[in-house]
């Protein structure tokens, strides 16, 4: 994060007024229409005729997704895990097995969970996951079970869309408190926290700050249940800029069991800079508890090199450039140029020479080299190089009336620029001086808070840590959540082990499927990176590794199955040779005077379906490669409307295609709702998004494998919260659009293909699942059974084993098998004969 991103942070910190230009222009979807979505989908769901087809999981374990929550019986074989986006599972021998039970309820982004203490059997859910990360699903209300999970009521709080926790009083089951914390992309009224005396029939808000804050970590004193401490979080996301802290984050106290409440003030920060707040009371001494803040206040920035070293290395920099005169800058050495040149990434088509030319003809000046990544901020160094405070910890010793800062230790890399991802914090239960901080990597301290030190050198788990339990008669044994899945340690953090082989919970953002016997599977998954697997593999057959970071694009070259096209978030992306390990990174550079790339979070990569040498990427341009990405040529100009600015990369392209019937001819789309076509190889481009809802982002183009100019395309509400259902085809290349939403609840979309021999079957993967049409959009039928109802971000068909490949963002992958819809499809005559 750079100056200016930070300086716009505190603009927007610590106010609930927001600024014209990021102020919502498209209205958020009503309770009232999630409500009747909900009905919708519950109706398809009980007549589909496709409820016992069957869709295969194929895994992957052991590579897991993220888990937000852990609650455990008295029983300690038994215990529940939240998924963030994969439901509810529920293990009754200690971890080695663990069945799904929420898998066909309204959403399956769990926030929070709570299992009463004075009764095993009674479960609340809370849907809606609480990070406020990019993935980050809405829910649709809390869930009540009063039989272990068998069943569940829906039990109201339904616009609360992201629960921050669910708290049960000790003794009497019947109240109960849900801190929400509303809506992500828009401001409601829904967020704070609720108490209901009766199990759920009637609900009280009792605590309220304002329509951006929420209520994000509650707690109960442990012998005192009239005493509650609650934090609110001022945040507000869009798509092009998050604003994670502000003046309406406190911490605030209750006596009373949560019927009135003060701001907890003394010794706390109470600035526009405090973000995230989390806190533990400790069971050994009841009184103590520790807050776990994110402090986005300004920190020094770190020194990275001594500056004489970087002087006596005498390498080129940018300011060199500044002003520089030609002769100057001809005169310079070309190894020293060249240097200057690979070390920034610039376009692989600049070297010495060309640059030296381009000066001489005046095609460049020195001045453009200089500024040649503008006030464009590399959207992967911001993740990790802002100059924050960052993780700070507090204790107090009077149940939360005052607080003292105890925190010595530099701690700011536990949650580098992203706490809004984190902010759990676990006393243990027999040692009031230990303390777990849970962030990028797991910390503990056993001085109280002053000093912190990594605790999981053995059996070392996955970073990004989001739960933990402790077991109450022996701190020893703790159970930990994270982005990798769940771990179980019985030493007190100082060994673990994986529990890995039974959910298959993988937060997917593409798929993609090669020409192998028996064909492999690949994949980017939510921070576990790509990974690929046998077709024929079953969910605990390990897959195998090919790039790290959050896993996105993959394109695979079917010619010898052994070339891959894969990379990490902001268009990182690499070409990997999987039979001796050889990878090169190939995103493309922009050229000299021209605006830097912004690459999307999940950067759009496609080889030629006409020549799998050919690769296109996009920026806001659209790039092609002739040569398997060793050299780039931009072929549009800027397809976006570059309009709004924050701190997250925008206005960016989100879709690229290519028509499989007509080389030359292709489609683009950007996350803030253009759509292209050019059909001269990016000679020229026409806009054909009139007539389609407008500024959505566009999540998938389908070109038509029959039909020249016949195109799919689907467009995403969602960060807006607005989730209507927004299906669309065109006959006539872009040129006019007709809705095929038919008798589609409204659900935000993300991909539509089409089926592979018959054109009149479409698949859409919406966030609550998947649903086949097959007469072209007119009537959609819903596909569950045994695939839940859970996010589905991408599909691909693999025509010479008729299969339907799906990968959802929170179940890991499925494989269908599409001779029985394609027998379902056929006219009643053709199947009796």
């Amino acid at each position: 994060m750079n100056k200016k991103i930070l300086s716009l942070a505190i603009l927007f910190a610590g106010t609930t007024w927001i600024n014209e230009s990021f102020a919502q222009s498209i209205k958020p979807t009503s309770e009232a229409d999630l409500a009747s979505s909900i009905q919708a989908h519950q109706q398809l769901l009980e007549k589909t005729p496709l409820a016992d087809f069957e869709a295969r999981n194929v895994g992957p374990t052991n590579m897991s997704g993220r888990i937000v929550d852990i609650e455990v019986s008295s029983d300690r074989n038994t215990f529940y895990i939240a998924a963030a986006s994969g439901g509810v599972w529920k293990t009754e021998d200690n971890g080695q097995s663990f069945d799904p039970i929420f898998d066909h309820h309204s959403a399956l982004g769990i926030g929070d969970m709570a299992l009463a203490p004075s009764d095993d059997n009674i479960l609340w859910v809370g849907t809606g996951e609480n990070n406020s990360s990019r993935s980050t699903y809405a829910g649709s209300g809390v869930y009540k079970s009063t039989d272990g999970g068998k069943t569940f009521e829906m039990m109201g709080l339904m616009n609360s869309q992201h629960i921050g926790q669910i708290q049960i009083h000790p003794t009497n089951p019947d109240v109960v408190w849900v801190a929400s914390m509303g809506s992500l992309y828009s401001q409601n009224e829904e967020r704070g926290l609720y108490k209901t005396t009766d199990g759920g029939e009637t609900w009280k808000k009792v605590l309220y700050v304002d329509d951006n804050t929420g209520i994000i970590d509650l707690k109960i004193h442990p012998e005192n249940p009239d005493v509650l401490l609650a934090a609110s979080w001022e945040r507000y996301r869009q798509a092009h800029d998050f604003i994670g802290q502000g003046k309406g984050s406190a911490i605030w106290r209750s006596e009373d069991g949560g019927e009135t409440w003060e701001k907890s003030v003394r010794g706390f920060p109470q600035n526009e800079f405090v973000g995230r707040i989390g806190f533990d009371f400790a069971r050994s001494n009841p009184n103590v508890v520790y807050a776990l803040l994110d402090n986005q206040g300004e920190a020094e920035q770190e020194e990275s090199e001594d500056e004489s070293e970087k002087e006596e290395k005498k390498e080129l920099k940018f300011e060199d450039f500044k002003g520089m005169s030609l002769d100057k800058a001809l005169a310079l050495e070309d190894s020293d140029l060249n240097g200057f040149l690979r070390r920034n990434r610039f376009a692989s088509k600049y070297n010495a020479s060309e640059v030296k030319r381009q000066l001489r003809t005046g095609k460049i000046t020195t001045d453009q080299i200089a500024n040649y990544n503008g006030d464009l901020t590399d959207a992967n160094a911001a993740l990790f190089s802002a100059p924050i405070i960052g993780a700070e910890v507090y204790r107090s010793n009077d149940s939360g009336k005052s607080w003292t800062k105890v925190s010595e230790s530099d701690i700011r890399r536990v949650y580098n620029t992203y706490g809004y991802y984190f902010g759990e914090i676990r006393a243990s239960t027999e040692d009031e001086n230990e303390i777990f901080i849970l962030g990028v990597p797991l910390m503990v301290s056993r001085d109280g808070g002053k000093n912190f030190s990594r605790t999981d050198s053995i059996g070392r788990p996955h970073s990004d840590h989001q739960s933990m339990w402790i077991n109450p008669e022996d701190s020893d044994h703790i159970l930990l959540g994270n982005d990798g899945g769940l771990y179980r340690s019985y030493g007190g953090g100082h060994r673990w082990d994986h529990l890995n082989t039974q959910m298959p919970i993988s937060q997917f953002y593409s798929i993609m499927t090669d020409n192998a016997q028996p064909y492999n599977i690949y994949g980017g998954m939510q921070d576990n990176g790509v990974w690929y697997g046998s077709s024929i593999g079953t969910p605990d057959r390990p897959w195998d590794p090919l790039m790290g970071g959050d896993g996105m694009v993959v394109a695979v070259d079917t010619r010898d199955n052994n070339i891959v096209y894969t990379g990490f978030q902001f268009g990182n992306y690499f070409r990997i040779d999987k039979e001796n390990g050889d990878r090169g990174r190939i995103t493309p550079g922009h050229e000299i005077g021209t605006a830097p790339n912004r690459w999307n979070w999940r950067t759009p990569a496609r080889l030629s379906i006409h020549n799998q040498d050919i690769i296109y990427m996009g920026s806001q341009y659209v790039y092609r490669s002739m040569n398997q990405g060793r050299t780039w040529e931009r072929i549009s100009d800027d397809l976006t409307k570059n309009e709004k600015s924050g701190n997250v990369p925008y206005a960016t392209l989100t879709v690229v295609e290519e028509s499989p019937l007509e080389f030359g001819t292709l489609y683009a789309g950007s996350d803030d709702g253009n759509i292209w076509v050019t059909r001269n190889g990016g000679g020229s481009w026409n806009r054909i998004d009139s007539g389609l809802p407008q500024n959505r982002w566009v999540s998938s183009i389908s070109p038509s494998k029959f039909q020249e100019g016949l195109v799919y395309a689907t467009l995403n509400g969602y960060r807006y919260d607005d989730f209507a259902t927004m299906v669309y085809k065109s006959e006539d290349y872009g040129a006019t659009w007709t809705s095929i939403q038919g008798n589609l609840p409204n659900e935000s979309n993300n991909i539509i293909i089409e089926d592979h021999v018959n054109p009149s079957i479409l698949y859409l993967g919406t966030d609550h699942g998947l649903y086949v049409t097959m007469d072209g959009g007119s009537n959609w039928n819903l596909y569950q059974g045994n695939l839940p109802n859970v996010a589905i971000y991408d599909m691909v068909i693999q025509a010479r084993e008729n299969d339907l490949v799906v990968g959802t963002h929170g179940r890991s992958v499925y494989v269908i098998e599409l001779e029985a819809i394609h027998d379902l499809a056929k006219p009643k005559d053709m199947v009796m004969q």
